[in-house]
């Protein structure tokens, strides 16, 4: 079996060589990149199953690079930034990233947390990957939301991660502790304001009425519930 491949973006060669380490250490393959054209470049004949990406990048604008990945890859990315205010975390978030960690950091807590990431995409990979519901058809091998008129929608890693979990589960309650313990992280208020923003925006790509939701109702202090019927299917070969 291919160990999984963990690409590495951040123009400080220490922390690329500390990463890298601990990572091949731990069983990963890694590739290494200072800057963003280096790594946008590589993206072409490489599919990294996770993306380590710093924000502070001499050529590009960080932020903008992760939003470009959770539309275009079916990576999990993982912002690792100097850039502590809450807001420039929930940014990140709502850009796509599945998680966001701040410098400086113990890379062992890096190591589990891409352990956490790739738990996570096995989980919800299943041979049935199209999930059909209220007129739409969700693509979870293309990471796209279709319409009754065809129209594409794109979602991110982090989005489908949520959906997925809605979607395997409708009508039924799903607690915010439910959704820690399935889709990993640190429990507490970052990880209730990852999930209040990937909700948000899965709602907004599905139409919905944010004052009155109709799929995703949320139940105050108690958690979430998606009330629509939900069949799967497998792609077309």
């Amino acid at each position: 079996m291919i160990a999984p491949m963990v690409a590495i973006l951040d123009d400080e060669p220490e922390i690329r060589k500390m990463l890298s380490d601990a990572l091949e250490e731990a069983g990963f393959r890694t590739a290494t990149f200072g800057r963003a054209t280096e790594f946008e470049a590589a993206l072409n004949s490489t599919a990294p199953d996770v993306c380590l990406v710093d924000l502070g990048l001499p050529d590009k604008d960080g932020l903008a690079l992760v939003h470009r990945l959770a539309l275009e890859s079916g990576a999990a990315i993982i912002i690792i930034s100097g850039r502590a205010q809450v807001q420039d975390r929930v940014t990140g978030l709502e850009l796509g990233a599945d998680d966001y960690i701040i410098k400086p950091f113990d890379p062992a807590e890096v190591v589990a947390r891409v352990r956490v990431r790739l738990r996570s995409n096995r989980d919800t990979t299943q041979p049935a990957s199209v999930a059909n519901f209220e007129g739409w058809q969700a693509h979870f091998d293309r990471y796209v939301l279709i319409d009754t008129q065809g129209c594409e929608t794109p979602f991110s890693h982090a989005e489908g991660e949520v959906l997925r979990l809605f979607l395997d589960a409708p009508k039924r309650l799903i607690s915010r502790a439910q959704m820690q313990e399935t889709l990993g992280g640190a429990a507490g208020e970052s990880f209730d304001r990852a999930m209040d923003v990937r909700i948000s925006r899965l709602r907004t790509k599905l139409g919905e009425d944010p004052k009155n939701p109709r799929l995703i109702k949320t139940i105050y202090g108690a958690g979430y519930i998606f009330l629509g019927d939900v069949n799967w299917s497998t792609p077309p070969q």
